[in-house]
C-alpha cells in the first residue's frame, strides 16, 4: 500500500513548515522584515525539499527502477554479507538537497526483513559512507525469487531516516516507502547478471527510470 499517494509534501516536514512559517510570521510583526523574509524563503525550501511528485511507474516482468532521484554515482560489483550473503551488483544513487527525496520500492516483492544501523555521517560520496553511515535496509525477494537489497543512507547534513513499511508486507515497484532528511544516498544491490540499463554520472527519478532487468 503506497502512503503517500496524493499527498503533495510528505508529512514529516509539516513541523519545518510549521515553524518556518510562524517565526517568518512573528518576525514580520516585530518589524524585523528582512529577517522575516529569510525565515519565509527556509519555509518555501522546506515545502520544496519534502516535495512528492506523482510518477508514471514503468510496467514489464522484471524491471527494476530507481529507488530515488539523483545521479549514479558507483556501479560496483561486491559481495554483499549481511542479507544476500552472495555477490551483487551495487548500484548507488547520491541525492542533493535540491533533489526528491521520498524513496521508492526498486521492484515488486516481499520485505523479508529491515534492519536499522547507527552510525556515522560522512560524506554520502564517500565509498567508506555505504558501511559506517547511518543506514536502513530492506531485504526484498521477488516473486520468481531474486534477492534485491535497497539501503537508505544518511549523508553528511542527513539526521533522520524514515521507513514506512514493515517486515512481511508485499509491496509494489515505484511504491513509496519513506525518506531521508537532508541528503543522502540510495544503494541497490542486485543480482549479478541484472541487466543495467543505467551509467555513472546519469541522472535518474526514483519510481520512474529504469535502472535495470533482473533475469
Amino acid at each position: 500500500m503506497d502512503r503517500a499517494v496524493g499527498v503533495p509534501i510528505v508529512k514529516e516536514g509539516f513541523p519545518f513548515l510549521g515553524i518556518g512559517a510562524g517565526v517568518a510570521l512573528l518576525l514580520g510583526l516585530l518589524g524585523w522584515t528582512v529577517v522575516a523574509v529569510a525565515a519565509a524563503g527556509l519555509t518555501l525550501f522546506a515545502a520544496w525539499f519534502f516535495r512528492n511528485p506523482a510518477r508514471v511507474i514503468p510496467q514489464g516482468p522484471g524491471l527494476v527502477v530507481a529507488p530515488g532521484d539523483g545521479t549514479v554515482i558507483a556501479i560496483e560489483e561486491e559481495f554483499e554479507s549481511r542479507f544476500l550473503k552472495d555477490r551483487s551488483v551495487r548500484l548507488t544513487i547520491f541525492l542533493n538537497v535540491f533533489d526528491v527525496h521520498v524513496n521508492r520500492i526498486p521492484c515488486e516483492g516481499v520485505v523479508e526483513d529491515i534492519q536499522y544501523q547507527r552510525g556515522a555521517f560522512l560524506l554520502a560520496m564517500n565509498p567508506e559512507a555505504t558501511l559506517k553511515n547511518e543506514q536502513n535496509a530492506l531485504f526484498l525477494r521477488t516473486a520468481q525469487g531474486a534477492k534485491v537489497l535497497c539501503v537508505q543512507v544518511a549523508g553528511l547534513i542527513a539526521r533522520r531516516i524514515v521507513c514506512w513499511l514493515s517486515p512481511g508486507e508485499r509491496v509494489m515497484r515505484g511504491e513509496r516507502f519513506g525518506l531521508i532528511r537532508f541528503g543522502s544516498r540510495m544503494d541497490t544491490y542486485l543480482p549479478l547478471g541484472t541487466e543495467l540499463k543505467v551509467a555513472v554520472g546519469q541522472r535518474v527519478k526514483g519510481g520512474e527510470t529504469i535502472v535495470g532487468v533482473l533475469r
